[in-house]
């Protein structure tokens, strides 16, 4: 059996940049958040190169007020970091996180059921952003180390040709996102999380 070649996702979203600089043109982005701290250095990145609109659509997060925290916490680095940067928050709706997770509670943390997760939330931005008419969507998901960006490029691949729009590949912890994101949330004092935010996550911590 065949090994997939290795994809450098910073190479394929260079030449993206590339190509978007030489059109002169700045293409609108909605860009799926899963907390400000991720979502910090992702803004200041590719804030020069689109039109950015965050998303926030995080049904895996519970309980309520710790959704409701990070909430206000994204809302408020776009407030005070980027303020030519739009908000849309999608609807809180556990009840699909649940729905996707039956059978697969016991799952270890980037097993089946975060796949699952990682495509709900892909899905529902693609939709967002093909019905409000967005040049491109993404993710800040590939920020995190404990995140496999070839794993979220191919299910953005997967969901782009569903929904027939174009996804932007990332990696966004090479260039030293990571670190970037950790130094912009002490900047802007942001509230870090120890756990990605759904029930089993903590479990595990």
């Amino acid at each position: 059996m065949h090994q997939k070649p290795k994809i450098n996702y910073q190479l394929v979203l260079n030449k993206t940049l590339e190509q978007i600089i030489k059109e002169g043109k700045r293409p609108s982005l909605l860009l799926h958040s899963c907390c400000a701290p991720c979502s910090s250095y992702v803004l200041e990145y590719l804030n020069r190169y689109f039109k950015i609109t965050v998303f926030y659509y995080n049904p895996n997060i519970s309980p309520e007020s710790e959704y409701l925290h990070r909430v206000e916490e994204q809302k408020r680095l776009i407030s005070e970091f980027c303020q030519d940067v739009s908000f849309i928050e999608g609807k809180y709706e556990p009840e699909r996180f649940y729905e996707i997770s039956k059978g697969l509670e016991n799952e270890p943390e980037r097993g089946a059921r975060c796949l699952k997760c990682y495509r709900l939330r892909l899905e529902e931005t693609a939709k967002e952003a093909v019905s409000r008419g967005y040049d491109y969507f993404t993710t800040t998901l590939s920020i995190s180390p404990q995140k496999d960006s070839a794993v979220l490029n191919d299910i953005g691949k997967n969901v782009s040709e569903k929904y027939n729009i174009p996804y932007l590949y990332s990696d966004f912890k090479k260039r030293g996102g990571y670190k970037r994101s950790i130094e912009l949330s002490a900047k802007y004092n942001l509230y870090r999380q120890n756990f990605c935010g759904c029930v089993y996550s903590k479990r595990e911590n």
